[in-house]
C-alpha cells in the first residue's frame, strides 16, 4: 500500500481545514436518507431533479429541495443545462466520491446509515454477480477474495473498522496514482476496471461460532528447593 504524502508548513493547516470542512458538510449532507440516495447516484453520472424524481419515486419538489441542500454543502456541482418543454433542466454530479470513515458514521442518523449501507451492499452484489457471469472476475491472476469471521472485543472491533478505513483510503490513492501515471504518459496507459469491497460487520455466523470467555491462566510459581 502506498503511504500518503504529508503536506508541509502552511499547506498542512490549509489542507486540514479543507478536509474538516468537507467532513462536516458530508455529515450534514447525508443526515437525510433521500440525500444519501441522491449523492450515491450522482457519484456515477450527472442527474437532473426530474430524472431523480422518476428514479427514486419521490415528489419533484422534495427532490429539488434535497438537491439544493447538497449543492449548498458543496457536495455536488452543476455540470450542465438542457432546454426541455419550455423550461431549463439542470444537471448535477458529485464533486468527489463520498467516503465516510467509521469515525463519522456515528454522527449520521441510523435511518441514513441503513440506506447508505443497504445501497452499497446492493451495488456490490450487482457488480460481483455480473463480473462472475462475464468471467471478468477471474480474467486477471491478481484477484483477491477472503472471508475471516473472528471473535473480537470492543477495542478489536474499533481497530478492525480503522483498518478497513485505511484500506479504502489507500485504494483510492492507488486509483489517483494510476490516473497520474496515465496523464504523464507512463506505463502502457491501461484502463483496467477494478472493484474493491471491504466489509466489517456484526456476524450471525460469528455469533454461532463465538468462543466462550476464558480467564487468563495464571502461571504456577516454582517452589524453591
Amino acid at each position: 500500500m502506498s503511504a500518503k504524502k504529508k503536506p508541509t508548513d502552511g499547506k498542512a493547516k490549509e489542507k486540514g481545514e479543507q478536509g474538516q470542512s468537507l467532513s462536516q458538510n458530508l455529515i450534514k449532507g447525508l443526515s437525510h436518507p433521500l440525500r444519501v440516495r441522491i449523492l450515491a447516484l450522482m457519484n456515477d453520472r450527472s442527474w437532473s431533479p426530474r430524472e431523480l424524481e422518476q428514479q427514486l419515486g419521490e415528489g419533484l419538489s422534495q427532490v429539488s429541495y434535497h438537491v439544493k441542500v447538497l449543492n449548498d454543502f458543496e457536495l455536488i456541482e452543476l455540470t450542465g443545462t438542457e432546454p426541455r418543454r419550455g423550461a431549463v433542466e439542470h444537471y448535477y454530479s458529485a464533486i468527489e466520491r463520498a467516503f465516510i470513515p467509521s469515525s463519522m458514521t456515528k454522527d449520521i442518523p441510523k435511518s441514513a446509515q441503513r440506506v447508505l449501507g443497504d445501497d452499497t451492499l446492493m451495488e456490490i452484489d450487482k457488480d460481483l454477480v455480473a463480473s462472475l457471469k462475464s468471467g471478468r472476475f477471474y480474467a486477471r491472476d491478481d484477484w483477491h477474495a477472503s472471508w475471516t469471521p473472528a471473535d473480537l472485543d470492543d477495542q478489536g472491533c474499533k481497530d478492525a473498522e480503522k483498518l478497513a478505513d485505511r484500506f479504502a483510503e489507500d485504494f483510492m490513492e492507488i486509483e489517483a496514482e494510476s490516473a497520474q501515471r496515465r496523464a504523464n504518459g507512463e506505463g502502457g496507459g491501461e484502463h483496467i476496471a477494478i472493484s474493491a469491497a471491504v466489509l466489517v460487520f456484526g456476524s450471525e455466523h460469528g455469533e454461532k461460532k463465538k468462543a466462550p470467555s476464558r480467564k487468563p491462566v495464571k502461571k504456577k510459581k516454582k517452589k524453591r528447593k
